[in-house]
Formats: structure tokens, sequence, C-alpha cells
């Protein structure tokens, strides 16, 4: 067993649970690796504002979650994006299949959380991403000027119905119960709203249409009154829908108890019905599902997996290695506290993405050359100085730059990124990379200049098997925290196939795109000339689309 991939605990789930369960064990000198296949933060992190942690002023949930994530970081948790595949819980070694590999451990704390729930009305599947939509701060702004319905009364649909008035000409929230089922004074800031017209006791029957949203029709489950929404302009309109959410614990199911809902049932002390696997947050069985609970569950399952891993450190003799970030702490100043400040004066990358751009770039085997096409907007300059600023951190990177041009409106400004004798890798971002698709630029960037990412070896046969030439258009948002799996799935796969291209769009920037593939919802990708589609995908389920 090779001892230097062995962990003490596997912590599946970047949120808050996940984040502070791995805090409690990485100070306590465990060994601990955060697993997430998304975005570290977890659902809180397109929450605009979370105003009621305890001692923290107003802050973004992303900010609040990054904090938690460095703060872990610093005494030595690890982290890897990555999906986990399956769990091996028999004995007293564990093994948690990943897309990148087995990780062996002692313990398991399942901090997956849950996803947005589907009401099931008619026509909710077939429009979502073309006007139904379950991310107010990934889609809102697809509707601005527009019409938007909310369903739900709890309090996302509330807080999240009012972040919409930023964008819609109108919201409608349409609650199926007699009244809001959230705190008074949340609902209380809604109903004040005059940009929002509250509906009671009623249900969403079916929305209608054509490529977009035309029609919606709900009815009062009281009287049993139809009302029909139709713009007369022949415009669309936009359906959030907030109707709670499902447990993500598919990974445990036949393993460990579920409630008839699909929750994880535990102890007091979050243990489950199976030896060494925990559980945390909002893939519990619980009243109150809001960060403060989440990260009490995370440190509690951590606490208690700590007594875990000292008994089976004893019965087994195996103990993990410590990474040498947590060798270096020990031998550090009691007294020394993290920099606030970036180790250079690149005010654009912050210490921790310094951080992990010098990891990248001591991997890469290859020099690659950013070249970067302009056009007259002050975008292009943008994209040029982030391009510059990038390739001045090492001499891995170098920066070309073709002469400006107002040519090509759906091409410029973007960077292809290119071999040094200048093949193309098959990556390429229109737009500047910045906001959540920051990490998956640095990922492409990795994948081009080295072995790159683990995948899987039947993965990897079926890329090489690819023999028809496929150009893959992505279209994102940089607040979608669901695009950058996507995203780094499909530039994966043109890193490891010649006769794979991958553009990725910051819709932003190319607002043409929106008309042209009906654009509601991100991430939005199209293979080739087929139809577009939406939602995140990883490196197999693109490989289905492809082959």
């Amino acid at each position: 067993m090779n001892l230097q991939e062995f962990y003490d605990v596997v912590v599946i789930g970047g949120g808050p649970a996940g984040l502070t369960a791995a805090l409690y064990l990485a100070r306590a000198c465990y060994r601990v690796v955060v697993v997430e296949k998304e975005t570290f933060g977890g659902q809180i992190t397109i929450t605009s504002e979370v105003v009621n942690y305890p001692g923290s002023p107003p802050v973004s949930g992303k900010a609040l979650t990054e904090q938690m994530r460095v703060q872990a970081e610093h005494f030595a948790a690890e982290f890897l994006l990555a999906e986990v595949t399956g769990l091996e819980m028999e004995g007293d070694v564990k093994t948690v299949k990943t897309s990148k590999g087995d990780l062996k451990c002692f313990g398991v704390i399942l901090a997956t959380g849950a996803h947005p729930r589907m009401i099931g009305f008619k026509g909710e599947a077939e429009y979502r991403g073309h006007g139904v939509a379950y991310c107010a701060t990934c889609d809102g702004e697809f509707f601005t000027g527009k019409e938007v319905f909310v369903l739900g009364g709890g309090f996302a649909a509330a807080e999240e119905a009012v972040f919409l008035t930023k964008y819609a000409s109108h919201v409608t929230m349409l609650i199926r119960e007699p009244d809001f089922t959230c705190a008074k004074a949340v609902a209380d800031e809604t109903r004040k709203n005059e940009n929002i017209t509250i509906h009671y006791n009623v249900e969403v029957e079916e929305v209608t249409g054509d490529s977009i949203l035309r029609k919606i029709t709900w009815f009062n489950n009281v009287t049993g009154e139809k009302t029909t929404f139709e713009p007369e302009d022949g415009s669309t309109f936009g359906v959030f829908v907030f109707a709670g959410y499902a447990p993500s614990t598919e990974l445990v199911k036949g393993l460990c108890e579920l409630d008839e809902f699909g929750y994880v049932v535990t102890d007091r002390q979050q243990k489950t019905s199976l030896d060494g696997l925990y559980a945390a947050g909002d893939v519990c069985i619980k009243n109150l599902r809001q960060v403060v609970t989440a990260t009490g569950d995370g440190a509690l399952a951590a606490t208690e997996l700590e007594k875990y891993c000292t008994q089976m450190q004893a019965k087994t003799g195996i103990r993990p290695v410590q990474p040498p970030v947590r060798r270096a702490a020990l031998h550090a100043p009691r007294d020394a506290a993290p920099s606030e400040k970036p180790a250079d004066k690149n005010e654009l990358f912050s210490g921790d993405m310094l951080a992990q751009l010098n990891s990248v770039f001591e991997r890469m085997e290859e020099k690659l050359v950013l070249h970067v096409f302009p056009d007259s907007r002050h975008v292009s300059e943008e994209l040029i100085g982030y391009m510059d600023s990038l390739a001045e951190l090492t001499d891995k990177l170098s920066v070309k730059k073709e002469a400006v041009s107002d040519a090509e409106p759906n091409v410029r400004p973007c960077v292809r990124v290119e071999k040094e004798d200048g093949t193309e890798t098959g990556v390429a971002f229109h737009g500047v990379p910045g906001g959540h698709e920051f990490t998956s630029f640095v990922l492409g960037l990795y994948n081009s200049a080295s072995a790159g990412q683990k995948i899987s070896d039947e993965s990897r046969a079926r890329i090489a098997s690819i023999e028809k030439d496929t150009h893959i258009t992505v279209i994102v948002s940089l607040t979608c925290t669901m695009c950058p799996e996507l995203v780094t799935a499909a530039q994966r796969i043109a890193t490891l196939s010649p006769h794979v291209k991958t553009d990725v769009y910051d819709l932003n920037h190319f607002p043409d795109l929106r008309e042209q593939y009906d654009v509601m919802s991100v991430p939005c990708f199209v293979i080739g000339d087929n139809a577009p589609a939406f939602g995140k995908k990883d490196v197999d389920q693109l490989l289905d689309l492809i082959l």
C-alpha cells in the first residue's frame, strides 16, 4: 500500500459541511482530502448575500465559503476536483473510487448536499434551459426586461424573487400553500416589494411554446379556477422553480440507512448505520438547512472521526504520511499568519490564485503559447492584460497577438492555447476567463502541457476512438457554478483528441449567441450541428453524445 496516497478521512463534497470537517480534521493533524466534482463552496455560492451567519457581516455565499476553504487549506487540508463514482466500505481500509483514481482511507464523510427538486408540471423538463430555470444568480440576467414567474413559497423562493427584480420587468410568485412557508421577516420583505405580485393556493398546470416559452397556465387548488399568461407582444418569459432540494445520496444507496425521502439517517454524532461512514449537512435528516447547521454537522462528524481514525491507526499500524505543507507548518513560528496580500504586486491574482497557478506551472511539461485575437472593444484590452500577466508568472507561457480586427464578431476577442510549434491544443476561450472559469482555464493549460488530469482507461480509449472532426461550442456565464465542470470535460477531450476542438464563450460578450441558440440557461453546449443542450456534463456523458 502506498502511504503517500493514504488518508485518514476522505470528505465527499466541498460545501460548508465538508469544508468545516476538513478544517477540524486537518487542524488536529489528520490527513484529509475534500473531493468535489463541481465548485468548492456548494449550493450557497449562488446566494448573493448571506446575512445570518454568526459573527460575519453580510457577505456573498461564494466569499464566505472561499474563506472556509482557505482556512482549511492553511492547516494542510487537501482538495481534489473529481467525481466520486463508488465506495468500497468493507474492512478497516475503505476505498473511495473517483474519476481521477482510487483513494484509500479509514473513514468517509458524506457531505454531498442536495440538488434542486423539479415540481413535475407539464413542460418542465422539456423547457429546462429554454425558459425554465433553477438558479437566479446563474440565469437571472437572461430575462432582463421580461416577465418572470417564481414557483415556491419557502426561503429560497422569497429571497430569489427579490433578487430577480434586478432583471425582470415584473416578478409573479405562484405559491401552492395559503401563505409563505419561510420566516415572517423574509416573507414580509418580499410582500412589500412593489415589483412582486403574489398568488397563493395556486399550482402550475403546464408551460408551452416553441423553442422558448410562450404560455404558462396555473390553477387555484381551492377554487379550481385556471389562469393563462401569454405575452401580448409574442415575447417570452421565465419560470424559476424553487421547490426545495432532493438529497444527493446515490453513492450510499444500499450501503447505509436512508429515510423515505432519501436523506441519510445518522445518530447524534453524525454516524450512519455503516461503520466508518459519517454524513453532514443538507444530505442528512434535519429541521433546518442553513450554513450554520451544516458547519455544525461537519465539526461534529470530524471530531468523532478523529477518535475513530486514532483507533484504526492503532489497530492496523497504518499512519498516513502528512503532506509537505503540514510538515513545513509544524516548524513555522506559532505567531506566523498567512499573508493577506499576494506574493507579488500583481493585482489580478490573489494569493490563493497564485498558489494554484504556481502548482500548475510546476507540473507543465511543455511550453504553451497564449494566442490572443482581439477586437476594438475594451474587453480585448482586459484579455490581453490578463494573458500578459499570466505569462509574466512563468517561462512556460508566452503571448502572441494578432492584429486588431472587428471581423468575425462571433470569434473575437478570444485566446487560443497552442503548443510552442503553433499546433492547436483544441482549447479556446472567448472573452476573459475570470470568475468561476478561472479554474477551468488553468486546468485547460495543465491538460494541454502535461499528462493532465486523471481519467479512466476506458474514457481514454473512447476519446482515442473519435475519428470524425468534432467542434464543441460551450456557452457560459462567469457567475455560473455549474459551468466549469462542462468546460473542463469538453477541454479535456479536446486536449486528448486531434479531432476535437472546444470553444468556450462568455455569453456576456457574445449576446448574439443568446438569440442564435435561444439560450436562457447556462451552461449551454452545441456539438457540431446538433441542437443546443443544457446542463453540466462530465467526460463520459459528453462522449456518449459525441460517439
